[in-house]
């Protein structure tokens, strides 16, 4: 499956409400599968209070969109509710954190 992918190193999502660019891009690549940076969400993402994750999630889970986000190195784990979070999503289909784009490739090409 070819994934939409986000460029490294640059912000591309400000708000929450930018994940419709996500689903754009997916749509017109005829996609169900995007790979994003740390760097390109916004830094919302990353807190879970802040219902940033919780609404782009959804709304990717509802357009059938898996999502894949590559952490590296130097950057934090966020909130440690997003911690959780994540460590319940490693049991789903749709939503991953990875530390390199090889693995996140890997997988949301299964």
């Amino acid at each position: 499956m070819i994934a939409v992918e986000g460029e490294p190193g640059k912000p591309a999502l400000i708000r929450a409400d930018d994940v419709d660019h996500v689903l754009e891009a997916c749509f017109a690549a005829d996609s169900g599968a995007a790979l994003l940076y740390t760097e390109n969400l916004p830094i919302e993402f990353f807190d879970l209070s802040s219902g940033a994750a919780g609404a782009m999630l959804q709304k990717l889970r509802l357009y059938g969109v898996r999502f894949a986000v590559v952490q590296g190195q130097d950057d934090g784990g966020g909130s440690k509710w997003f911690s959780e979070m994540v460590a319940e999503e490693q049991t789903g289909r749709d939503f991953r954190l990875f530390s390199t784009r090889a693995e996140a490739r890997a997988w949301l090409a299964s």
